[in-house]
């Protein structure tokens, strides 16, 4: 399956079937997400669907209640997010990405510090 861009709302939902053990419910949703963002019921239901219609979740029928499982883990979706965006912002330049969130002061420097310590450990 290929991986496609979601729109806020569903990466949100995504964000709470990730941080959770599956099967998935709509209550689960509501509970941790649904009921801070003010929605009703059935605007869940309505992103659960079209997540299940994007190959992102899978869905079951248990009694009178849906339940749903990730089709697609977290580091996958992440990984194809962050690439993309590497790219299409940064010249696919990892160096660039990194030398904008400095320039930026978004990396203090124990976060410079952990980069090296990552690379010299991957350098072997």
């Amino acid at each position: 399956m290929e991986i496609k861009k979601l729109p806020d709302a569903e990466f949100n939902i995504m964000k709470v079937v990730w941080a959770n053990e599956p099967p998935i419910t709509t209550n689960i949703i509501m509970q941790q997400h649904g009921n801070n963002e003010g929605w009703k019921l059935q605007t869940a239901i309505s992103l659960l669907l079209r997540l299940v219609e994007r190959g992102f979740l899978r869905t079951e029928k248990t009694g009178k209640e849906r339940t749903y499982f990730p089709m697609v883990n977290k580091e996958d979706y992440l990984k194809f997010e962050t690439g993309k965006f590497v790219k299409q912002f940064h010249d696919n330049s990892v160096l660039n990405f990194i030398n904008t969130m400095y320039n930026d002061k978004a990396l203090n420097d124990d976060d410079i510090n952990e980069l090296l310590a990552w690379a010299k450990e991957r350098k072997g």
